[in-house]
């Protein structure tokens, strides 16, 4: 793209979000802010392929005592975890003060108890980088929010504010707590805006130095090595008054513009929305072609988990043929547990309210816990908090894993899940923070302990996802985006087709989502005949006229004809 034709297309972004603004000052501030100009854009690169997968982690998920946790992380990664991981997502990394580095004190600088930008360029030398921009709010405790209170420049107009007495009933939150907060500053009370929490305050994107200030830190992650950027809570961006506040069309065209921006900037780098909301609003976030290049899949969470505790796989079936293949240029990440729990709002409408209901008595039956969303109706399930590992019983964990690691897209594995932790209850009650449950720092030698020794159970779960995710790998169908058709072979079965884009390869993927045998009809599935089929996960080959084969409980199977 011409940089007259680049400029044109800032402009018109630029044009809807700031009337009334010097469009001709703000277009190469923008163009400025995000580095292009001082360095090359270089190649387009393929975005990704059937040989990525996502490693999910805090930077202190693992320490060892001695040196600072993210080169531990880099050693355990390099040294154990390569060639299953391509990708490695380090949860916020800069200083911050609270909700466990989504309050961020200094976008500038890398939380000195984690390490240093150095360490972190020498994590996305082993493999890609993922790096959080938490682009909503800002710490009360950072330089900008002193300066809100100071009333000084610039912090003095970085943060949403509205009267006392306005009225948000019509705000989607998904906290219970007050979202309009009093803070003294020396032009008077003034009260902030507040999404998450009172330490937790939510920029004013109204500001067009707001989204100046946050390409500045777009551009210092992509200097570091980030190849994807996960945008976090970035439905509730924009605020406009009497509205909902959440998915507002202001908030679609800053993400259209970072898109169009970091065409130029870094072809290579993905954009990842974090919105986990009901499918129909998630699925928004692909625009046309041209908002996020990933979207994460928050239904498919709590649909596996539903089918694999009631032994159906129905309405998982019935989401996933009604999903529309991702647009081409984009795809899904896939994943089953994350830093945040296990997300119970992307399940409503396709799960009953009895059966959202289920699955937080089965967490809390685990030892789990779980939270709530401000709604119009009051309070609702949001998400459960609970270690996968207690609640599915070691064959469901794999057998969940297995359907995550087939569907279309790219899978991301939460490292306490990977390393088969289970619950730290004594950690949420210390600490108040219900998600530190499934949070607990693994001392180095403990995790690979767990990844070398398949004596235990934890440590063959492990061994298990690791095998299965080399052997996802090699497998053209399994590339982000090969076809994908879902199957109907019976209430108790998971099944689907996946295909490669040059149809070489096909594989079925088949779950048995019970805890009784399943028989698996072979003439159901499309096994042509002049093709020799095996089952890439046992390694077993069908013989010539087999008609079927039986599937123990939650046994999964990948047949295919490569």
């Amino acid at each position: 793209m011409s940089d007259d034709a680049l400029a044109q297309r800032v402009r018109s972004h630029l044009a809807k979000l700031y009337p009334g603004h010097d469009l001709d000052v703000l277009v190469p501030a923008a163009i400025e802010a995000v580095g292009i100009g001082a360095s090359p854009a270089g190649e387009r690169p393929p975005r990704w392929t059937s040989n990525d997968a996502f490693l999910i982690t805090y930077g202190d998920s693992v320490v060892d005592g001695d040196r600072v946790p993210l080169q531990v992380l880099e050693e355990l990664v390099a040294k154990h975890l390569a060639s299953a991981i391509s990708v490695v997502h380090v949860l916020p990394f800069n200083p911050y003060s609270s909700d466990r580095g989504f309050s961020v004190i200094d976008y500038d600088a890398v939380d000195p108890e984690l390490g240093t930008w150095d360490d972190l360029d020498a994590l996305s030398q082993s493999v890609d980088l993922m790096a959080d921009l938490v682009c909503n709010h800002a710490s009360s405790e950072s330089a900008w929010f002193e300066q809100f209170l100071a009333d000084e420049e610039p912090g003095r107009d970085y943060f949403m504010t509205a009267a006392a007495d306005a009225d948000v009933s019509s705000v989607v939150r998904p906290r219970n707590l007050p979202l309009l907060n009093a803070y003294e500053t020396a032009a008077g009370t003034r009260h902030a805006w507040c999404t998450f929490s009172p330490d937790q305050v939510d920029l004013d994107y109204r500001n067009p130095e707001v989204l100046l200030a946050m390409l500045r830190v777009l551009d210092r992650y992509i200097s570091h090595g980030a190849r994807f950027i996960r945008l976090d809570a970035v439905a509730y961006l924009w605020k406009v008054l009497g509205t909902t506040c959440i998915h507002l069309p202001e908030t679609h065209e800053v993400i259209r513009l970072w898109n169009t921006l970091l065409a130029a900037r870094a072809p290579h780098v993905c954009i990842v929305t974090e919105t986990n909301v009901p499918s129909a609003e998630n699925l928004s976030y692909f625009g046309n072609r041209d908002e996020a290049h990933m979207i994460y899949n928050f239904s498919l969470p709590p649909l596996i988990i539903n089918a694999l505790l009631q032994g159906r796989a129905d309405h998982l079936r019935t989401w996933m043929m009604q999903m529309p293949p991702a647009p081409p240029g984009c795809t899904y990440l896939n994943f089953l547990a994350s830093h945040d729990g296990i997300g119970v709002r992307p399940a409503e409408g396709l799960l009953s309210e009895d059966e959202i209901g289920e699955l937080v008595s089965a967490a809390e039956a685990a030892g789990g816990l779980h939270g709530t969303y401000d709604a119009p109706g009051g309070p609702r399930p949001y998400e459960i908090n609970v270690s996968l590992w207690d609640l599915l019983d070691p064959d469901q964990f794999v057998c969940a894993h297995a359907i995550m690691f087939g569907v279309e897209g790219i899978p991301a594995v939460w490292i306490n899940s990977l390393l088969a932790q289970g619950n730290d209850r004594e950690a949420a009650d210390a600490s108040g923070v219900r998600r530190d449950i499934t949070r607990a720092r693994v001392r180095f030698d403990d995790a690979v302990a767990v990844l070398d020794d398949e004596s235990t159970a934890e440590g063959r779960a492990a061994s298990e996802l690791l095998r299965l995710l080399r052997i996802r790998a090699d497998q053209p169908a399994f590339d982000p985006g090969a076809t994908q058709f879902t199957l109907q072979l019976g209430p108790g079965l998971f099944a689907f087709w996946r295909q490669s884009t040059d149809r070489t390869q096909s594989i079925f993927a088949v779950h048995n989502c019970t805890s009784a045998p399943q028989s698996l009809d072979l003439h159901r599935l499309n096994l042509i005949a002049t093709d020799d089929w095996r089952d890439l996960i046992s390694g077993e080959a069908l013989r010539t006229g087999q008609s079927a084969i039986e599937l123990a409980p939650y046994q999964s199977v990948w047949i295919t004809n490569v």
